[in-house]
């Protein structure tokens, strides 16, 4: 089985992609120099806006997501585990993290890319605002 969700953000002169453990695209607009997480602001959707389906299967042992990050003609590839506790609840934040602590805002965990590791040229394109395209597929065997 399987899902697909295509989420539209933005970069912000803010993006810092620093974090070492986890990274976050958001619904809100601006963004702080402290919030070394968060790549993409301005999503039109958050946890609680992604489909029934997708939240079903990313909430099932053995699910695995594959996030496309695309943003000036740079891409990333990111996996990560779904798990039992995701509830994909959150009305404004997608966080992915490399441990398997889960809230509201998790859309994946055991992830193999944070905000650190993501490409500095992807990183560098989103510090001038740059238009980005996110696409969630999940699956489960």
């Amino acid at each position: 089985m399987e899902a697909v969700e295509v989420i539209r953000c933005r970069g912000h002169e803010n993006v810092r992609g620093m974090h070492k453990s986890t990274f976050e695209i958001t619904k809100e607009a601006e963004l702080s120099p402290q919030g070394d997480c968060i790549v993409g602001v301005a999503a039109d959707k958050g946890a609680a806006d992604l489909s029934p389906k997708f939240r079903e299967l990313m909430a099932k042992e053995g699910a695995k997501l594959t996030a496309v990050f695309s943003a000036g003609g740079i891409e990333a590839v990111v996996t990560a585990d779904g798990g039992a506790g995701i509830s994909l609840t959150h009305p404004t934040d997608l966080v992915w993290r490399r441990s398997s602590f889960v809230c509201p805002r998790t859309i994946g965990i055991y992830s193999d890319t944070t905000a650190a590791l993501l490409p500095r040229e992807l990183i560098e394109i989103l510090k001038t605002g740059a238009e980005m395209t996110v696409t969630l597929t999940v699956t489960v065997e």
